[in-house]
């Protein structure tokens, strides 16, 4: 029964993502930007009802974003993440690696809904425009989303915070919020299984604290379902 579930999950929601990408392109190309971003939703709002009724995995969200544009930092553990975060963090500006950017179509989904390019080999001139992107994503009230990790990491491992993160945050200037999830157990394999993912929202963070302190924090915070 689990080999049917996940056979029919990957034919469902792969096969049903080719057609929310091109919808995605259509509506960038010929309707307003209302309904292209909620084109975009319309992808990750698929994905859950595919791991639902597919997969008998069920979401828990524990907390609340506080109001006004926050910079969130995430843990991330499997793919889920990735494609559930506007569930949990409405229409964010996430902070990408370049080569997602370089996917034909999705790419260009992606950098007109506010994904920030990072390009980690080009020192000062990527974090230079890496921040001009941020800055204008904020100004229209919208929040930021980073994981601050670096990467998919397996569930019970915790790296340290990359370099890059502290830096973002000092330059921001606004309250950031860690977010723990435990996908990993459930989805990070082939064969994906049934059960529960928690998101748990942690009290924000003040702007302005020391890199140490935020950075041991806001690591604390992440891994607080991932037992080591």
């Amino acid at each position: 029964m689990r080999l049917l579930r996940n056979l029919a999950f990957y034919a469902a929601f792969y096969i049903g993502s080719v057609f929310v990408v091109l919808a995605c392109v259509a509506t960038l190309l010929l309707a307003s930007r209302q309904t292209f971003v909620k084109a975009v939703h319309s992808w990750s709002l698929y994905h859950r009802w595919c791991m639902r009724n597919l997969l008998g995995i069920r979401i828990r969200v524990e907390g609340r974003l506080p109001e006004g544009p926050v910079f969130v930092a995430m843990k991330h553990e499997s793919f889920f993440e990735a494609i559930d975060i506007p569930q949990v963090v409405p229409f964010p500006g996430v902070f990408a690696k370049a080569e997602l950017m370089r996917i034909p179509l999705w790419g260009m989904v992606g950098d007109r809904y506010g994904l920030v390019e990072v390009q980690r080999d080009q020192g000062a001139k990527a974090l230079r425009h890496m921040m001009a992107a941020a800055k204008r994503i904020t100004g229209e009230g919208r929040s930021l989303m980073i994981f601050p990790e670096g990467t998919r990491v397996p569930h019970g491992t915790c790296p340290p915070l990359q370099s890059g993160f502290a830096g973002i945050y000092k330059l921001l200037g606004l309250p950031v919020v860690p977010i723990s999830v435990d996908a990993g157990p459930l989805y990070h394999h082939w064969l994906k299984r049934s059960g529960t993912i928690t998101y748990r929202i942690h009290d924000p963070l003040p702007p302005g604290l020391p890199r140490g302190e935020v950075e041991e924090r806001v690591h604390a915070a992440i891994n607080a379902q991932n037992p080591v």
